[in-house]
């Protein structure tokens, strides 16, 4: 009675190479511009933020009310962090692409 050695190793497909493409449907481009133009809308609201927030803060401090300051320094903080975000996104992106693809 012999036994028939099995396979220790399986092929695998090799040499897949696939990316992103900016060719590969209408309309790409088209849907490029609009995620910029979102990202301007996105920082200039909150550059709006910050503004009204920082009012708010000025106000509550000037007239010793320190809910209204407080809700002006969140609103500061939330302006801040908008804008981080919005002008980080991209960058956020592709680090996480990359780990992606490294996996």
């Amino acid at each position: 009675m012999s036994l028939s050695p099995l396979p220790t190793v399986l092929p695998l497909p090799r040499d897949i190479n696939i990316g992103p493409n900016s060719d590969g449907l209408p309309g790409i481009t088209q849907l490029q511009s609009m995620v910029g133009a979102t990202m301007t809308i996105g920082l200039i609201l909150a550059v709006l933020a910050l503004i009204i927030s920082a009012i708010v803060w000025a106000l509550g401090a000037n007239s010793s009310n320190p809910h209204l300051a407080g809700r002006g320094k969140l609103g500061v903080l939330v302006g801040l962090g908008a804008a981080i975000i919005t002008g980080a996104s991209v960058t956020l992106v592709e680090f996480f692409w990359n780990v992606g693809q490294s996996v």
